[in-house]
């Protein structure tokens, strides 16, 4: 066994079950490429400054759960604990915004790091795909990225997930919600670190999981009850698009999210089949970062969705995803001459788009073809000198057992009509 694990809060993604993991990756993701979506990759480190003033000092990502370091060059520098932060930064540096083409669609996959207490569904290191609109006001434009989560998850299998929808205002009005709150807030019996959110960002009580907490916010103002003209025909336009569009969402006027960026629409995706980490994933509209973060304004809105938590709701539902065999062809050989045209072979079946591997390490009969069975794959090619002589192999289907001679020079094209 190894000296070393990996670390606490962390895990290694390995086969077969890793290939749920790219498999809803793919799912995730497909619908944002055939939407206008391009892909973006941003470092996994970055000045503590952009999240500390994009997310917010009084988060708890910011304040208790960000891997901050500092380099031997001086540099105060975070591993990234969410992706707009940094897509929004890249979005700005490479002046994506005056290309004239808004909103920028922009599409990520990556791995994210919080310093958190481990439990099932919630690691210190974490992957998520997201994808960001920047650049544009338009209702349609959210109701459009809540309309491809919904579709990535279906597209999936999930059944058992629920949309959770809410708006949050604007600098117009939130600031006399924001009050209203901090008053209500301020008679309560809360905790110092609490009464110094109420604050610096009083609607993150509002987000507070404590039971004690929540039994005493019965009664708080609501931001509905708030929300300016302009903000609710915004909000209305959305829920009228997601119900045409056929999205089955719940209004939910306690939804504030972790982040402090959020304006406007505000959306959760829950999972109730996993206990109290039952967000699968969420967004929102975010139409103040850019200006935070040092850029000019830009309305911007998106979302991220936990690969993790994404698998462990499959799981939870029993869904299978029907994911291929990594191999369909297996090729073993008996003697040097057959390992020499064998491997040549398996070259040809893989050019041709062919998933083959080879009994590699010299191995008998007996225990390649177990190798052969524990691959997945449909065929097997078992040749020795007297097929060769023949300029034949003989082709084995693994499910019937039923085996046959195959010329070498069709041995291609007879295995891809077979496997088509």
């Amino acid at each position: 066994m190894s000296t070393f694990q990996a670390p606490k809060g962390t895990y290694d993604l390995i086969p077969p079950r890793s290939a749920k993991f790219l498999a809803v990756r793919e799912a995730i993701s497909a619908p944002l490429k055939n939407s206008g979506y391009g892909y973006i990759e941003t470092p996994g480190f970055e000045d503590v400054a952009l999240f500390s003033r994009g997310v917010g000092e009084s988060t708890d990502i910011v304040s208790k759960e960000m891997y901050a370091f500092e380099t031997k060059g001086g540099d105060q520098l975070a591993l990234r604990p969410e992706g707009t932060a940094s897509v929004l930064r890249a979005a700005l540096e490479a002046n994506l915004h005056k290309a004239g083409n808004l909103p920028v669609k922009l599409w990520y996959s990556g791995s994210y790091y919080r310093y958190e207490k481990p439990q099932a569904g919630r690691y210190r290191h974490f992957s998520q795909v997201g994808a960001e609109a920047i650049g544009t006001e338009d209702p349609a434009l959210d109701a459009e990225l809540i309309i491809l989560a919904d579709q990535a998850y279906r597209s999936l299998g999930l059944s058992r997930f629920r949309i959770l929808l809410n708006s949050l205002g604007d600098k117009e009005c939130r600031p006399v919600y924001r009050e209203a709150l901090q008053t209500f807030l301020r008679d309560l019996d809360l905790d110092e670190e609490t009464r110094r959110r109420i604050e610096i960002n009083p609607l993150r009580v509002l987000d507070d999981k404590r039971a004690e907490v929540q039994k005493q916010l019965t009664g708080a103002p609501m931001l509905r009850d708030f929300l300016c003209d302009a903000c609710k025909a915004y909000h209305e336009e959305v829920r009228e698009l997601l119900t045409a569009a056929g999205v089955v969402y719940e209004d939910d006027e306690k939804l504030v999210r972790g982040l402090d960026y959020y304006t406007r629409t505000t959306f959760e995706f829950v999972h109730d089949g996993l206990g109290s980490q039952s967000a699968v994933g969420g967004g929102g509209r975010y139409d103040g970062l850019s200006e935070m973060i040092g850029g000019p304004s830009l309305p911007s809105v998106g979302w991220a969705l936990g690969v993790d938590r994404t698998v462990l709701a499959l799981e939870a539902e029993g869904v299978e995803l029907g994911i291929p065999a990594t191999t369909s062809v297996y090729a073993v050989p008996l003697g040097d001459e057959a390992r020499r045209v064998l491997f040549g072979l398996v070259t040809e079946l893989r050019k041709a788009g062919v998933p083959t591997d080879f009994a590699f390490g010299g191995r008998g009969l007996k225990g390649a073809m177990k190798n052969a069975n524990r691959s997945g794959a449909r065929y097997a090619i078992v040749a020795g000198e007297r097929d060769l002589a023949e300029g034949a192999v003989q082709l084995k289907d693994m499910e019937s057992g039923d085996q046959e001679a195959v010329a070498l020079d069709a041995l291609v094209a007879t295995v891809r009509a077979r496997l088509a």
